[in-house]
């Protein structure tokens, strides 16, 4: 009795391959969905961390100049230069620009806001301002 034997090709079927090419580009696209998350939790935690700092030297240039809030504020020229508390004016890292007020804010109120230019919608707020 003889036995046939069914000799089979080394290799890989063409489902196969599609199916090792679907699982990698799954993986990929995983990574890149978690990396512009990342990407964009770091901005909002640099925009909030500029918020704070220009917050705080608002703060400080009312208690130096014994100022009340709603008192007037020159836009840029107390804060910003070579005289003020910021040598260069801070930019937002996602959308570059800040809409700054032009009085002494009252408490939990920020003095920059941090505004998308195409929809004016505003962002990166924190969600607890008391010490503001």
């Amino acid at each position: 009795m003889t036995t046939q034997r069914i000799l089979r090709a080394a290799g890989m079927t063409l489902i196969e391959v599609t199916l090792v090419i679907a699982v990698l580009l799954g993986l990929i696209t995983a990574l890149f969905v978690g990396a512009l998350a990342y990407k964009n939790g770091s901005d909002r935690a640099e925009c909030l961390l500029i918020s704070s700092s220009v917050q705080k030297a608002v703060r400080s240039y009312q208690n130096l100049y014994q100022l009340s809030p709603g008192d007037s504020l020159a836009h840029l020229g107390t804060l910003v230069g070579a005289d003020g508390m910021f040598p260069v004016e801070p930019q937002c890292p996602k959308y570059g620009v800040y809409v700054w007020e032009t009085t002494v804010p009252g408490n939990g109120v920020p003095y920059i806001d941090c505004n998308d230019p195409n929809n004016g919608a505003t962002f990166h707020y924190p969600q607890r301002r008391n010490g503001w």
